[in-house]
């Protein structure tokens, strides 16, 4: 099986979604990573794993400056009770550590959902890799995943 990087750019073929990925320097911020890749920290987006209750995950989409509204996720979900998982269930979930995350190469498909803010331009989101950021446009990252769009989010 093809590892970080790979994963997601096969990923993002098969599902005919165009993603450029770019190296990045580490950054100590939010809007200091945003200045290096030339973008607002709104236009950066964290992919969350969330637990369900029942054991099973979800993904959400969290843009830069705003973080999970729990009641709100729940709410949409239908379930009474969400978390966020540690490091190793997440990486089990998924095949990515931790800063790296993606629903593109996931090792499962968990279902996403996007807050509404992201949608109608173009994002970057982990890669797969450490040091890396893939640039993709969040209406057909969307689409291509058939994401659940609403407000999910409230200001950090």
């Amino acid at each position: 099986m093809p590892q970080g990087r790979d994963r997601v750019l096969e990923d993002a073929e098969a599902r005919g979604l165009q993603v450029r990925i770019v190296e990045r320097p580490a950054a100590g911020s939010l809007h200091e990573a945003a200045a290096l890749l030339g973008l607002q920290p709104h236009d950066i987006v964290k992919t969350l794993v969330v637990k369900r209750h029942d054991g099973d995950y979800l993904f959400a989409l969290v843009p830069g400056g705003r973080k999970i509204s729990w009641a709100k996720l729940r709410a949409l979900v239908g379930v009474n009770k969400l978390s966020l998982p540690d490091a190793s269930l997440a990486l089990d979930a998924t095949g990515y550590e931790r800063g790296t995350i993606t629903p593109l190469g996931s090792t499962t498909a968990w279902p996403v959902f996007a807050d509404s803010s992201v949608a109608g331009r173009t994002i970057a989101m982990g890669a797969g890799e450490h040091g890396y950021s893939a640039f993709v446009d969040a209406d057909a990252l969307i689409g291509a995943y058939g994401a659940t769009v609403a407000d999910i989010t409230d200001p950090e």
